[in-house]
C-alpha cells in the first residue's frame, strides 16, 4: 500500500488532515502525520486506527530520512524556511513532496537533480499560491483558444471573516499563520499598470488602497500583493498591459493598518522586555520610544473609525505580554492573537476573483471590428467554525487531491513544477467542486 507522510499540523492541516485520514480509512493508502508538538498531533490524528502521527524535529537529518523513506508523497505545511531541508530528503529518496509555499531562489537550483530523480515537486499548490494558478490558467487557457486575446489581467485573493462574525472594528479575524500576517507586504510589491511598471514601498503599500466590486459581497480594498510581474511569463500573457495580484481586505481593515506601519508597529529590532507589563503600557512605551504621541493623537482625534481600532487593540491593562525580549513585530503578533482571534462558533471566509479583459473577434458576424469583454470569475468559500475554516480547506484539499491523484499516475509530470499545466489544473478543480470549491463566472461586453 502506497503511503502519505504530512509534515505539519498547524492551522491550514485541519481539513487536509481529515481528508487523509478518510484516504486511511478507506483503505487507499496509509497515511503519517508528523510534527514537533505531540499534543497538537493528538488533538488533530485522534484515535484513528489507520494513520500513524510521529513526534519530529525536522532539521534532525536521521529523523527526516527515517520518515521520509516510508513515503510515496511527501506534503510539506511545515513554515517556508523549513521546506528546503525536506526537499533534500526527499531528492536524496526520490520522493515527490507538494506544498503550498512559494518556490524560493535555493529550491530553484534544485531542479535539475529534481529531473535526474524524475520525481515531481509540486510547489505553490495551497489556495494562493494555487487554486489561483489553476482557475486563472483554465480562464486564460480558454480564452486563448477561443482565439482572444487578454489586455488585463487582474487577480484578487483575501482571507477574511464571514459577515455574521464579522464584530470588531478591524473587520478582520485570524484563520491562519498570524506571523505572515504581520509581516504582510514587507517587501513592497511591483506591478504592470496599463503598461506602466509600478512600484509600492511597504510604507505606502496599504494607504490609498483601491477597491473591487464582489457580488454578494459589495466592495473590498486590495493591495498589490509582492512581485505580480514574476507570474506575467508564466502565465503567457506577454501582450497584456495590466497585470496585478492582489490580496483583498475590508476598506476599514487598509485605513488602520496604514497607521499601524505608520506608527511604526511593525518595527522588528528588538527592543521591549515585555515580561510583567500590559498591552497599555507597551503601546505608551512604543510611542515615546519613538517620539509618536503627537502623531498617534492626530490620528485618533481625526478619524472615529481609528480611535475604535487603536483603542480595540492597544487599551487594555489586564492582559500581560510576557514574552521576553523581543521586538514590536512580535507583540503586535502576540495583540492580534487575542484580540483577533477566531471563536469556537465563528465562521472565516475566503475571497478570490480574476478579472479578465481581453478582444475577441465575433467572427459569426462579418465585418465586425474585434469586441471587448470581461470576465469576472469569483470563489466565495465559507467556514465552518475555528477548526474547519475556509482557510485550512483551500489550503488544504488542494494539496491532498494532488497527492491522491500522483498515487493513482494520473498527473505524469516530473520536475519542480506549479500548478499551471493542464493535466494538474483541471482534475484538480474538477475535485474541488465536489468540495463546494467552484467558481461562478460573469461574461460582459465593453
Amino acid at each position: 500500500m502506497k503511503t502519505i507522510v504530512l509534515f505539519g499540523a498547524g492551522k491550514s492541516a485541519t481539513v487536509l488532515i481529515n481528508y487523509l485520514k478518510q484516504l486511511a480509512t478507506d483503505g487507499f493508502c496509509h497515511v503519517i502525520i508528523a510534527d514537533a508538538d505531540l499534543n497538537l498531533l493528538q488533538e488533530k490524528v485522534g484515535n484513528n486506527v489507520f494513520v500513524s502521527s510521529q513526534e519530529i524535529n525536522i532539521t534532525d537529518e536521521l529523523q527526516r530520512y527515517s520518515l521520509i523513506e516510508k513515503a510515496d508523497v511527501v506534503i510539506s505545511l511545515m513554515p517556508p524556511t523549513l521546506h528546503y531541508l525536506i526537499a533534500t530528503s526527499c531528492i536524496g529518496l526520490k520522493k515527490h513532496l507538494l506544498t503550498g509555499s512559494y518556490i524560493d531562489d535555493a529550491t530553484k537550483e534544485l531542479a535539475p537533480k529534481i529531473d535526474t530523480a524524475n520525481i515531481l515537486f509540486l510547489y505553490e499548490m495551497g489556495l494562493d499560491p494555487g487554486i489561483d494558478h489553476m482557475s486563472a490558467m483554465q480562464l486564460i487557457d480558454t480564452i486563448d483558444d477561443n482565439g482572444g486575446k487578454i489586455t488585463s489581467f487582474i487577480s484578487h485573493c483575501g482571507g477574511l471573516i464571514a459577515p455574521e462574525s464579522d464584530d470588531n472594528p478591524w473587520h478582520y479575524k485570524v484563520s491562519w499563520n498570524p506571523k505572515n500576517i504581520i509581516m504582510a507586504g514587507k517587501g513592497g510589491a511591483i506591478y504592470l499598470e496599463e503598461n506602466t511598471i509600478k512600484h509600492k514601498n511597504y510604507d505606502i503599500l496599504f494607504a490609498d488602497c483601491k477597491q473591487t466590486l464582489v457580488q454578494g459581497l459589495g466592495q473590498l480594498a486590495y493591495y498589490p500583493n509582492r512581485d505580480s510581474l514574476s507570474y506575467k511569463d508564466v502565465y503567457k500573457l506577454n501582450n497584456a498591459t495590466t497585470f496585478i495580484r492582489t490580496t483583498l481586505r475590508h476598506t476599514d481593515f487598509v485605513i488602520g493598518w496604514a497607521q499601524i506601519i505608520h506608527l511604526k508597529l511593525t518595527d522588528e529590532l528588538p527592543f521591549y522586555q515585555t515580561n510583567n507589563i500590559t498591552i497599555s503600557q507597551f503601546f505608551n512605551k512604543h510611542l515615546k520610544r519613538f517620539d509618536l504621541y503627537s502623531v498617534y493623537n492626530d490620528i485618533i482625534n481625526d478619524s472615529f473609525l481609528l480611535k475604535n481600532q487603536f483603542a480595540f487593540l492597544f487599551t487594555d491593562d489586564t492582559i500581560f505580554i510576557n514574552k521576553g525580549f523581543c521586538c514590536a513585530a512580535d507583540v503586535l503578533q502576540f495583540i492580534i492573537e487575542q484580540k483577533l482571534v477566531l471563536q469556537t462558533n465563528d465562521k472565516d471566509m475566503v475571497v478570490m476573483q480574476h478579472d479578465i479583459n481581453y478582444d475577441e473577434t465575433l467572427h459569426e458576424i462579418k465585418d465586425t471590428p474585434t469586441a471587448k469583454f470581461k470576465v469576472s470569475s469569483t470563489l466565495i468559500v465559507i467556514g465552518e467554525n475555528n477548526v474547519n475554516t475556509a482557510m485550512a480547506k483551500t489550503v488544504g484539499l488542494p494539496l491532498g487531491i494532488a497527492a491522491k491523484m500522483i498515487i493513482e499516475n494520473k498527473i505524469p509530470l516530473r520536475g519542480l513544477k506549479i500548478p499551471i499545466y493542464k493535466e494538474i489544473y483541471k482534475p484538480v478543480l474538477n475535485e474541488l467542486k465536489n468540495w463546494g470549491i467552484a467558481f461562478n463566472e460573469t461574461i460582459t461586453r465593453l
